[in-house]
């Protein structure tokens, strides 16, 4: 294995080991609480604490130790303009849609053919979590750490191979570590484009801030669309009807925004950021070593096994 090889394998074990190690803190707590007060199990907002801690926390300094290890480098750092970060949103709503939309008709074509559904852990935890909860820990907490997680902590190390190798690098890993095949094209997409922004803009709060947004979308103002639309199933109001018409015009001002945004998407010139290593290569380089299929093997496991009610 030559030492570019070696590298992505390293990478590949070191998420490896976070979601392994998050998994094994999840089995810990789970057990403690299940032999002490087993009710706080059935409680949706306790297991999404736990998994939310297990995630983000627990396996955090481990990680970091053998990453720390890598070399890392600077981004060049610049600030988009107003207009730019809206076509930002825009993109990332867009992709967050197109990635959904990909998501839920390969889940629907697996259900008809296996005579079975698919479940949607996503889905399930959202609409049976508080909404404060939501916008507490789905909306903030979650960017935060996944953005340092993979787009500071992999991007930093793996941009002397390309801000290319870096995206779908970046890309791939955070759609598998989500575990379940609902999440993973959307969330492959809108990482991918997230490492993007991070790269030409070489500063992590702007990723944090789409991220945040989106997670905002989806699990905080769908819930109160969704109390919008069932209580003008009863009876109409101006209230809930404001709410919806709002929400249909967000989202149609995004999707046009991110419509243009694409559209006018060229080959990135991130900053004077240049190769320093070309590979000849780069995704069999990439993925072709020990760590990533074992990384690769591990998740494409768990999303199987998380699909099967």
């Amino acid at each position: 294995m030559n030492i570019h090889k070696k590298f992505f394998s390293k990478i590949g074990f070191s998420y490896l080991a976070l979601g392994l190690i998050a998994i094994i803190f999840q089995m810990i707590i789970v057990n403690l609480i299940n032999m002490t007060n087993p009710s706080y199990l059935s409680d949706f907002n306790i297991l999404c604490a736990i998994s939310s801690l297990c995630n983000y926390i627990l396996p955090f300094p481990v990680f970091y130790l053998l990453m720390k290890k890598l070399e890392s480098f600077k981004l060049e750092k610049s600030n988009p303009t107003a207009k730019t970060f809206a076509l930002y949103l825009g993109i990332t709503f867009t992709l967050m849609w197109i990635g959904n939309m990909i998501g839920l008709g390969i889940t629907a074509i697996l259900s008809s053919t296996i005579q079975t559904d698919i479940s949607n852990p996503v889905h399930e935890l959202i609409n049976n979590t508080d909404i404060l909860f939501n916008l507490i820990v789905i909306s903030i907490i979650a960017p935060i750490f996944e953005e340092f997680l993979f787009r500071k902590m992999l991007i930093d190390r793996s941009i002397k191979y390309g801000a290319r190798v870096s995206i779908v690098l970046s890309a791939v890993l955070f759609g598998l570590f989500h575990g379940n095949l609902n999440q993973f094209f959307y969330a492959a997409l809108i990482g991918g484009f997230f490492a993007y922004v991070y790269i030409k803009t070489g500063k992590l709060i702007y990723p944090i801030i789409l991220h945040a947004f989106v997670n905002l979308m989806g699990s905080v103002v769908s819930l109160i669309l969704a109390n919008a639309i069932i209580n003008l199933e009863t009876s109409i109001n101006s209230f809930d009807l404001t709410i919806a018409l709002l929400y249909l015009v967000v989202c149609a001002t995004l999707v046009v925004l991110g419509i243009v945004g694409l559209s006018r998407y060229k080959k990135a010139k991130f900053n004077g950021e240049k190769t320093k290593i070309s590979l000849k290569y780069p995704y069999k380089t990439l993925f072709m070593n020990l760590g990533m299929i074992c990384f690769v093997v591990f998740f494409i496991f768990e999303t199987i096994m998380q699909a099967i009610p």
